[in-house]
């Protein structure tokens, strides 16, 4: 069945929706309005690194989709660092919420 690029089957998509972000940052934000603390960012980046491993599971060729979850492992490393310098407290919490580590 044809359907148009930007229509978004929910299990199909790869992408978040607004539903799923607030489900896994309701009880990391720091305020209401938060989107850019990096708590905030670390449960996204590891929402996000679920869903394209179980992706990568059943397509094992998607070499764009396996760069793009290097990426995504790069940068919430990156804000993870930048986290335990900065507020070591916060960190270990986190770690504790996400089931990292």
């Amino acid at each position: 069945m044809w359907r148009r690029p930007n229509e978004c089957l929910a299990e199909k998509c790869m992408a978040l929706t607004n539903k799923q972000k607030t489900k896994v940052t309701s009880d990391v934000k720091r305020h209401e309005k938060d989107t850019g603390s990096p708590e905030y960012q670390i449960a996204l980046f590891t929402e996000q690194i679920k869903k394209l491993t179980t992706h990568l599971k059943k397509n094992a060729k998607d070499f764009h989709s396996r760069r793009g979850l290097l990426k995504m492992v790069s940068k919430r490393k990156k804000l993870m660092t930048y986290l335990e310098g900065k507020d070591e407290k916060a960190y270990k919490k986190l770690m504790k919420q996400l089931e990292l580590k």
